[in-house]
């Protein structure tokens, strides 16, 4: 019986791709690291993960306030529009505009700015990933230059914050239609 389960135990030393550096006293020594580096690895990229579910949190409550407040200033300027004479809101629309028009711009600032967080987040991320995959593959890493000067290209997160502006003008033109109309 002793014996059966000491052959278990060997086969299952051989089969497994590390056992020859761990066959080797000197070289124990340098797996204890690399297991210690992967641990490490797997820990960064948790943390990574978090921090990016974070982020992605942030831009859509930031989409959801974007909504939310130009929803309630219109319902705002819409009653307020319908108590008050057509002559005197028309005259002070200026006012709701350019509040409306900088918080707009605010808001879009912090989405622009939380959704740069989020790429960067990403391309941490990503590093890590690879770095962890390219250590339990055992494999060098290699440096690839990139240019660095290449030009900058519009990208999905642009996209929505154009469309997002184009809301804010809307609103902003409804704002004067309301009021003056």
């Amino acid at each position: 019986m002793a014996d059966s389960g000491s052959i278990v135990v060997t086969e299952a030393r051989k089969q497994h791709p590390l056992s020859q550096i761990a066959a080797s006293g000197t070289h124990r020594l340098l797996l204890k690291q690399w297991v210690k580096e992967e641990d490490l690895l797997a820990r960064r990229v948790a943390l990574r993960e978090a921090r990016l579910d974070g982020a992605r949190k942030e831009i859509a409550f930031l989409y959801c306030a974007f909504f939310a407040f130009h929803a309630a200033s219109v319902l705002l300027l819409f009653l307020s529009s319908s108590t008050a004479g057509p002559a005197s809101a028309c005259r002070r629309s200026w006012i709701p505009c350019l509040v409306s028009l900088l918080s707009s711009l605010a808001m879009l600032w912090a989405l622009r700015y939380k959704s740069d967080t989020e790429a960067v987040l990403e391309r941490l991320l990503a590093r890590e990933r690879e770095d962890a995959l390219l250590l339990a593959r055992a494999k060098s890493l290699r440096v690839e230059a990139k240019g660095a000067d290449r030009p900058r290209r519009w990208q999905a997160r642009d996209l929505a914050v154009f469309a997002l502006f184009a809301v804010a003008c809307g609103v902003l033109v409804l704002t004067r239609f309301l009021l003056c109309n």
